[in-house]
């Protein structure tokens, strides 16, 4: 066995903010971490007895967070981050899937895995749920960089059968034969996992969306994702497309498609039966707050989502969103919701449990999302430069949640200093 202890100033959430919860600080703590796993929680002195020969890493210079979780990230996309002043369907057809055609060429599906993955780890994400490429071999190209990586990915194929590029589509039986055999090969290695991935109705025939519920049901422990209510014109078209669907949600809900495994990006435009049925299934939702604004989709109805009881998470969903960090994206939520009259005024820990344990929740990853013993050591050292303007800001905060507003209101991927994965470190 391996032990190492990290005595550090630690910020995290164990407990729903928004249903009671605090945020826990503790300026000097020792967590003891034992082949990956936090075995102690509690006082320098005492972890030190109890462990007089293991390995001490004192990072009380900054601040250890829990281990981002991205509910909604595009792994082909990389490169088509910054096409800003197109809403969504135009931004697809002039900039995403040009990249998603490229994901054809093992090479450069290769180089952009090492991009991606690299983005990731550098914005402090130790957990993602990535669409994938809509090719199989680009996907094995992906699992096997994501395995290298260390990181916590579940992923998949992504499936579509109509209005996207020629090269693109799939058939139903295309679907199923490539997913089967890439949950055979990938799914459950280390720390990897599968979700079933149509793009989305737009793009997906009540074929494929059978085929894909086959595929979803062939087992109990495959994820589903895919997109939802993003854009008014998208809302419209999947309505002409399927005449006898209550709503868009009712495209995958026919199909099996809903349920405690089941997490739906952005949701900008819901209806109240659509809010309803997501609470009752269980399903969560990625919360795409940069990528919402720089496609000029809209602002994300929290409150309703709240009232509703349908669980939230953030997704950072690069490339139409404008990076990886988490950080940005719980700013870009909480001025969403200051723009919206019946908006959330959202505090530093509900933030950070947007950015953490929510995430973790909604990809069943009851492991990580906070810093507590029997949890995995999934941490993010939060360091900003010396003389930086961070630096000094956070260094004058007034309390643990003064200097938790200022790490979301200033924090970069510059300000991360390390991180780990079920105690590996990674950066």
């Amino acid at each position: 066995m391996t032990t190492t202890i990290y005595r550090a100033r630690v910020l995290d959430v164990p407990t729903d903010p928004f249903t009671g919860g605090a945020l826990r600080s503790d300026e000097d703590v020792a967590l003891t971490v034992t082949d990956g796993t936090i075995t102690g929680r509690g006082s320098f002195t005492e972890a030190r007895a109890g462990a007089p020969q293991a390995e001490v890493l004192d990072l009380r210079a900054g601040i250890l967070l829990p281990g981002f979780v991205d509910t909604h990230v595009h792994y082909p996309q990389v490169r088509a981050i910054g096409g800003l002043g197109m809403p969504l369907l135009d931004w697809l057809d002039e900039c995403a899937l040009p990249e998603e055609e490229h994901m054809a060429d093992a090479g450069y599906a290769g180089q952009v895995a090492d991009e991606f993955l690299t983005g990731l780890t550098q914005a402090g994400t130790t957990s993602a749920l990535v669409f994938g490429a809509h090719q199989a071999s680009a996907m094995d190209v992906f699992f096997a960089a994501a395995e290298g990586s260390g990181l916590r990915i579940t992923a998949g194929l992504v499936m579509g059968d109509r209005l996207l590029k020629g090269p693109l589509h799939t058939t139903p039986t295309r679907a199923l034969a490539e997913a089967t055999r890439l949950i055979d090969t990938w799914h459950g290695r280390g720390r990897l996992r599968y979700a079933v991935t149509p793009r989305f109705s737009l793009s997906a025939t009540d074929e494929l969306l059978a085929a894909c519920a086959q595929t979803f049901s062939s087992r109990d422990d495959l994820y589903f994702t895919s997109h939802i209510n993003e854009n008014t014109a998208e809302v419209e078209t999947v309505a002409d497309l399927f005449p006898h669907a209550a709503h868009y949600l009712d495209t995958y809900d026919r199909h099996g498609l809903l349920g405690p495994r089941s997490i739906l990006a952005h949701n900008v435009h819901p209806t109240p039966a659509e809010l309803t049925r997501m609470a009752q299934t269980g399903s969560a939702v990625a919360h795409c707050p940069s990528s919402n604004a720089s496609l000029g989709s809209g602002l994300f109805p929290m409150r309703a989502h709240l009232d509703a009881g349908v669980h939230v998470a953030l997704g950072s969903d690069v490339g139409g969103g404008t990076g990886f960090s988490l950080l940005k994206e719980g700013l870009q939520a909480y001025f969403a919701q200051q723009a919206r009259p019946d908006g959330v005024p959202l505090a530093p820990e509900q933030l950070l449990h947007l950015a953490t344990v929510a995430g973790a929740r909604a990809l069943g990853l009851d492991q990580v999302g906070h810093l507590s013993v029997g949890m995995a050591f999934d941490g993010v050292w939060f360091r900003p430069e010396a003389g930086s303007t961070t630096e000094a800001v956070l260094r004058h905060a007034a309390s643990a949640r003064d200097a938790l507003a200022k790490i979301f209101a200033l924090g970069a991927n510059a300000d991360i200093a390390g991180v780990w994965v079920g105690g590996d470190r990674l950066r």
